[in-house]
């Protein structure tokens, strides 16, 4: 499966997702002119993967912001890794925010209440 790897810009969050070096992680600020367009690559990328995941999979989340159109993406992210791990596959997330910033703590405990049967661990750095 070809990786798929976007560099970060202003607007847009840094894309990782390559699943022969186990890296999959999105990064950055997120506020794309077209989420719908922008995201669709990574949805359709992560619904191929999780017809065969790695033996492991941990996800990461390092978002220093993203809008309101960027939240609904990415609980569709969620619920796909979700869908992964009820199916019986070694998958975790991790929802990485800086020790100062409240919000981006705070919206991954509401994802994390979302999204009931994979935990989603907090990791303040």
């Amino acid at each position: 499966m070809s990786p798929i790897i976007i560099s970060s810009t202003d607007d847009t969050p840094g894309i990782k997702l390559d699943a022969a070096n186990e890296i999959f992680e999105i990064t950055g600020r997120s506020l794309p002119e077209d989420v719908t367009k922008f995201y669709k690559p990574i949805l359709d990328w992560l619904e191929e993967y999780g017809k065969s995941p790695n033996p492991k999979t941990v996800f990461e989340f390092r978002l220093s912001y993203f809008n309101t159109a960027s939240s609904k993406i990415i609980m569709d992210i969620l619920f796909k890794l979700e869908a992964m791990f009820d199916a019986g596959n070694d998958v975790s997330i991790n929802w990485n925010f800086p020790s100062d910033d409240e919000e981006m703590e705070e919206a991954g405990k509401e994802y994390s209440e979302i999204v009931e049967t994979i935990p989603i661990r907090l990791v303040e750095y």
